[in-house]
């Protein structure tokens, strides 16, 4: 059924599909399966083609049939998984966008792609498939099925001037955006409990510090300022907390299961060097301060920003790069915060002032008191991540997320996406996760989460990490 929203149809697409999509199924047997249906044939004049280049379609109205209940979400995975692995082979072979040829009708295919002569129907199934979707897909639908008709001119009876010849130079601008990772590493810390006298009431706190490795790319965002954005491996985790969890709201339940793909998030806050580098790129919708913190300090974190503040650094940043950065959104923040940890912070049950700037007159249960510093600290200044290679998710300023505020999590989206109310205006009030240098332990724990008016708010503790999808990696 998943082959029904393939735009092309080859043996390495099916051994595609079902690798990707079909998880339990990594023997030819579905694929032979397919072939011995009998709802495929073989596209006319290919006798001479390699095996793998043949292409095939589906007999009469089958396709149609099997896009009725094909779930959307399935139907564009396929799409994408499809459209990226054609494109990928395009590449080889020509520097023209694999888009703008499917846009345009006048252009050729490079030399070498002769396997993929069905190119041009790749556009028209695209759109039938994407046109049953609706809405934004059914308008790129639309844009597809444009470039397959080309308007007849008449020429009988046209006078036409005499043609002449003339030169010209051409520009070719290449944009690289392929993300090479590397690898780094740090130092993880976990806070362990020890009982030290023999009538178990004196607990001590023993700080356990490990290497770890992880991977991350750097974007040069100009004159010397960086962004470090770490690989977040896909996986699952129960968000939310557990109703014994000491301090949790009701606004954390129910837990739920997540699953989400590898994503890239960064290493640290967003500093202020970082937000006055791109706040001085070209404004996209709002303008920005360069400099709104009220804790100066070029590594130190920006704060008094707003929800709208953050997306339009979100939105420069992805112009000056091609790459799509935005806020993460808050299944994927907590996700990353956890970094594989069921407990209240990714330290452990406790958290300490030596790991984290908090607001230490508090203790967290058997955790210690120290001195409050009563202001941000450069990022990644204790030295310590988590098990994914990120600094300061717990204390410092609380991040912004992508989310509209919910009272809790019933009817929470399990894919990792963030939960937004369809045309709903009324609902300005975003999350913001992780706590800050203002708030006692009880708010920096991993599933805590807070709302403001995304357009309003912008106190000394709000600031925010930028997220990216995964991309293609060399």
């Amino acid at each position: 059924m998943l082959l029904a929203a393939a735009p092309v149809i080859t043996l390495p697409v099916m051994r595609l599909i079902r690798d990707s999509m079909l998880y339990e199924a990594k023997s030819p047997l579905p694929v032979a399966e397919v072939f011995l249906s009998g709802l495929l044939q073989r596209l006319p004049g290919q006798e001479d083609i390699e095996p793998d280049l043949v292409q095939y379609d589906f007999v009469p109205k089958v396709r149609d049939v099997l896009l009725e209940v094909l779930p959307a979400v399935d139907t564009i995975e396929v799409i994408n998984s499809v459209s990226a692995a054609v494109e990928k082979r395009w590449n080889q072979f020509s520097n023209q966008s694999f888009r703008a040829f499917l846009m345009n009708p006048n252009l050729e295919a490079p030399e070498g792609l002769a396997g993929l002569a069905g190119l041009r129907s790749f556009a028209q199934i695209t759109s039938q498939v994407l046109r049953r979707l609706g809405g934004e897909y059914a308008t790129f639908a639309e844009q597809l099925e444009g470039s397959t008709k080309v308007n007849s001119i008449p020429l009988d009876g046209l006078q036409l001037p005499p043609l002449s010849t003339f030169e010209f130079d051409v520009a070719t601008i290449t944009i690289d955006t392929e993300i090479n990772l590397q690898p780094f590493k740090f130092e993880v810390a976990t806070i362990e409990l020890k009982q030290t006298d023999w009538l178990r009431i004196k607990t001590e706190l023993i700080i356990k510090r490990r290497q770890q490795q992880a991977r991350s790319f750097i974007e040069d965002l100009r004159n010397g300022v960086l962004l470090e954005m770490v690989a977040i491996p896909e996986g699952s985790f129960v968000m939310g907390s557990p109703e014994d969890e000491h301090q949790r709201s009701s606004t954390e339940s129910p837990q739920h299961t997540v699953t989400l793909k590898s994503f890239f998030l960064g290493k640290y806050p967003v500093t202020q060097a970082q937000w006055k580098a791109v706040a001085s790129l070209p404004q996209i919708n709002r303008k920005l301060n360069p400099d709104p913190s009220g804790f100066k300090g070029e590594n130190r974190p920006v704060e008094r920003v707003s929800w709208y503040d953050a997306v339009e650094f979100c939105d420069r940043l992805s112009q000056k790069t091609g790459r799509h950065y935005r806020l993460p959104s808050e299944a994927e923040w907590e996700y990353a915060c956890r970094a594989g940890t069921t407990t209240p912070f990714h330290f452990g049950e406790t958290i300490t002032p030596e790991l984290a700037n908090y607001d230490c007159n508090y203790a967290y249960r058997a955790g210690v008191k120290g001195v409050y510093r009563q202001e941000t600290t450069p990022v990644g200044s204790f030295g310590v991540a988590n098990a994914f290679g990120l600094y300061d998710m717990h204390g410092n300023v609380w991040e912004w997320c992508a989310d509209q505020w919910h009272e809790n999590y019933e009817g929470a989206p399990t894919d990792g996406s963030a939960w937004l109310d369809d045309n709903d205006n009324d609902n300005q009030r975003h999350l913001l996760r992780g706590g800050s240098w203002f708030n006692d332990p009880r708010g920096c724990r991993s599933a805590c989460r807070l709302n403001f008016d995304a357009a309003v708010f912008r106190n000394y503790y709000f600031g925010f990490r930028v997220g990216c999808a995964a991309a293609r990696t060399s």
